[in-house]
């Protein structure tokens, strides 16, 4: 029962939209399914690794150190502010320009997709998965449990915002409509960033 629990909390928790969606949906606006697939997949081991990590007491470790957590959290927020910065400068040469411009490949997508320079992530799993053991279970090995499944459940909601927007886009990726998406996923991938780099945990 308490695996259903949480099941669904982690539904609200991924319709949430957040820095993981934004760049989600961004990658396959530029490049597609497979794109979209491969950021999903960055961002799933992120996920797994922090989970695991919550499950064996290491995100402690981070949340205790302030150096440690101010460097990572410093990284994701130039990566975000990167990435945004893009962005606008794909929506400023225009679609024309855009078109002439590689699109990322599986590795580059894998690896925007990511979350492991995210503190946050840390301390979420640190903070979210203990709720969900029950009383007298063994505690690594159902936070084992309760990570795998928040990250299944990431995938199917993923997969389904990836295929809906890989059907709309013929539609998305006009010059027009496409410029003005790169434009947003810019603003907000630096409001993004911004945030977390001055962010007071």
């Amino acid at each position: 029962m308490y695996l259903v629990a949480f099941a669904g909390a982690c539904v609200l928790v991924a319709m949430v939209p957040g820095v993981s969606t934004a760049i989600i949906l961004r990658q396959t606006l530029r490049a597609g399914r497979g794109s979209g697939l491969a950021a999903t997949l960055g961002n799933e081991t992120g996920i797994l690794l922090w989970g695991l990590a919550a499950a064996f007491g290491l995100s402690a470790l981070l949340v205790a150190s302030q150096l440690a957590y101010d460097v990572m959290r410093v990284a994701g927020a130039a990566m975000l502010v990167v990435m945004g910065a893009q962005s606008l400068w794909q929506a400023r040469k225009g679609a024309q320009a855009a078109e002439g411009t590689a699109v990322p490949g599986w590795r580059a997508s894998y690896l925007a997709g990511t979350c492991l320079a995210n503190p946050k992530a840390a301390v979420f799993a640190m903070s979210f998965l203990p709720q969900f053991v029950p009383a007298g279970q063994n505690v690594p090995l159902t936070l084992v449990t309760l990570a795998l499944v928040w990250v299944l459940v990431d995938l199917l909601w993923y997969g389904l915002l990836i295929w809906l927007v890989a059907r709309a886009r013929a539609w998305l990726g006009r010059p027009a409509v496409r410029r003005r998406l790169e434009q947003v996923s810019g603003v907000v991938l630096i409001g993004l960033g911004v945030r977390l780099v001055t962010e007071v945990r």
